[in-house]
């Protein structure tokens, strides 16, 4: 096998090209998703944490068929991000469309609320502007009323600040740039709806509305709040639940109104390994209240459909899933792509034929415990569906002992299998570790280890139900033999597992070595 491989067609396809749809829309963990429609188009927002080029936004004609676009954050601007930061970073953004502006909030937990600006999301956003310096404050979404006044709702994180449930609504200056005070608690979940967050605001015939997720990720609903004034008294009402189907913790996510006038509710489901994938829901509106997915026991709460009618947009779109495999054009990796913490100019290096990724063998960061948890290049993408196979094909160059190279699945369970230089020569070599939840030290062990001949090869992962991960290898890309014994992939620090590629050197010495990947494929 010489040849590059072309784009796979996706190994998830939500578009059954009937006029229908199957959910998740997107089968990857787009975590806390946020939507808007402008015109004919429709762009979505999701959490990154401390992943890199972070707060992804994507772009879709029809809210089924997405493609992944932008990024609005190109580093972290805080140096403790210069490292993996696990579960911190990029928590659940707004994206709102005023003044001729696209317009993007976002909660950082540690560091506090910050928004970006673009008048075109393909292109440069502005970078990150501190709105409020906090710790806890999460969530936040911007509202510009009619009267030219604008507001910011948000929720609170208690492993930050020691409480949570309650949504506050705070006076914004029109610019976005700053509050003007404190703010008003309008929500308090503790009794009914714990684990109140996520807000979103609206306004429709005369109410205001908060959409806001409670009950927590994995076994939430929807909660919606209405009042005719913007500080409340509000009322409340659940709106979509799990009720008899599959999909649990129906939440958290963004309500578009199409220009035929059709509403829909895009939101996740917790799916562990698989992260936070997104759901689209038809919502109907009865008595100024969204009735979201489909009621099925006349109770008038929602329950999430599995298949559904396409949103009426006037026209069939292309098929169109988010990228995962790559050609590396130009030698760069594509959008799909995201370091595990600011990137450095040194991890990429130029292939002599500019075909393929080079990746080079960078030190491990000193003071780190040695182990894939801690590197900071590993360059990874999400799980793009229950079932796939991922391939790439390497060529090694190493310079000294201790530089290895190879393809990894990055979670709270993980794995790698990494051709490796050591003094007797080239050993191929298969590594498992963990992260004990709520912890950072993780721990790793060699699972299989053997000479290997030769620095071009081939290798694989093949993902199963229920995230099971079997490692393989090939010397001419037809032929693969299963290396290392299985593992079953478990979700990071509010992150699904990712499959990715690397390049390191096991110490702190310097090395000049490097990794060329021709291409990497998901089929």
């Amino acid at each position: 096998m010489t040849e590059k491989k072309e784009e796979a067609s996706g190994a998830w396809v939500p578009d059954l090209g009937d006029g229908t749809f199957k959910n998740p829309v997107l089968y990857a963990d787009y975590s806390d998703p946020d939507v808007i429609r402008v015109g004919e188009d429709f762009f979505l927002v999701a959490s990154s944490f401390s992943s890199v080029p972070g707060l992804p936004v994507l772009h879709s004609k029809d809210l089924v068929n997405w493609k992944i676009i932008n990024y609005v954050v190109k580093r972290l601007p805080f140096p403790d991000y210069d490292r993996p930061a696990h579960g911190r970073g990029i928590w659940a953004p707004s994206i709102r469309y005023h003044d001729g502006k696209f317009w993007v909030f976002v909660g950082m937990p540690d560091e506090g609320i910050f928004m970006s600006q673009t008048i075109d999301p393909f292109g440069e956003w502005s970078p990150l502007h501190m709105v409020k310096k906090a710790k806890g404050w999460i969530d936040p979404c911007p509202f510009w009323d009619d009267d030219g006044q604008a507001y910011l709702v948000h929720a609170f994180a208690a492993s930050r600040i020691g409480f949570k449930h309650l949504l506050n609504i705070c006076r914004m200056r029109p610019d976005g740039t700053a509050l003007l005070d404190e703010g008003k608690i309008v929500f308090d979940g503790s009794k009914h709806h714990p684990t109140t967050e996520g807000p979103k605001m609206y306004k429709r015939n005369g109410f205001y509305y908060i959409f806001a997720p409670a009950g927590g990720v994995a076994t939430g609903w929807q909660l919606i709040l209405r009042s005719k004034k913007i500080y409340g008294p509000y009322e409340e009402k659940v709106v979509l639940h799990q009720g008899d189907t599959e999909i649990n913790g129906p939440h958290q996510g963004g309500w578009v109104e199409l220009a035929s006038g059709e509403s829909w509710f895009m939101h996740f489901q917790d799916q562990d390994a698989y992260g936070r994938v997104v759901h689209l829901q038809p919502v109907n509106w009865v008595d100024d209240w969204p009735l979201m997915g489909e009621d099925r026991n006349g109770d008038g709460i929602g329950e999430p459909v599995a298949r559904w009618k396409k949103p009426a947009v006037g026209e069939e779109y292309p098929v169109t899933v988010p990228a995962t495999s790559d050609q590396f054009a130009n030698g760069q990796p594509g959008l799909q792509w995201q370091w595990q913490a600011n990137p450095q100019p040194e991890w990429l290096g130029s292939a002599a034929d500019e075909q393929g990724l080079r990746l080079r063998t960078v030190p491990l960061p000193t003071g780190s415990g040695g182990t894939l948890w801690e590197v900071p290049n590993l360059l990874l993408q999400k799980f793009p569906a229950p079932v796939f196979t991922a391939t790439t094909e390497l060529i090694f160059r190493p310079e000294r002992p201790a530089d290895q190279a190879g393809l990894v699945v990055m979670g709270g369970v993980y794995g790698a299998i990494a051709v490796c230089q050591t003094e007797t020569g080239l050993k191929l070599r298969c590594y498992q570790g963990q992260c004990p939840k709520d912890e950072e030290q993780a721990t790793e062990e060699l699972t299989q280890d053997r000479a290997w001949d030769g620095d071009h090869l081939y290798l694989r992962v093949t993902v199963t139900e229920e995230a099971e991960c079997q490692f393989s290898v090939s010397t001419d890309g037809n032929k693969f033999e299963a290396f290392g014994r299985p593992f079953r992939a478990r979700k990071g620090k509010w992150v699904g597992a990712k499959v990715g590629l690397y390049a390191l050197h096991q110490g702190t010495a310097r090395s000049n070595g490097y990794a060329d990947f021709k291409w990497f494929t998901v089929e």
